[in-house]
């Protein structure tokens, strides 16, 4: 889920930044406008990334202390 997270994520950016550079540019600039499109999609990847990562970091470390309470509870120190 992640992963398709971040592809999405980075083909919007492109899609955004090439478009956003087409548009302003008045005699088109393909060079210019895929360069935008490229910075757009990693930029956007990147986000997405970062923002997955932690996200996935927070779910295993909610796991552990679950676990923890449940070996916890199983073996009450008394």
């Amino acid at each position: 889920m992640a992963l398709l997270a971040i592809l999405t994520a980075g083909v919007c950016g492109g899609l955004v930044g090439h478009s956003v550079t087409d548009l302003q540019c008045a005699d088109g600039c393909p060079a210019l406008a895929g360069s935008m499109g490229l910075v757009g999609a990693v930029l956007a990847a990147a986000g997405v990334a970062v923002v997955a990562v932690l996200a996935l970091r927070a779910m295993a470390e909610w796991e552990t202390t679950e676990r923890q309470k449940a070996a916890r509870d199983r073996h009450p120190i008394d």
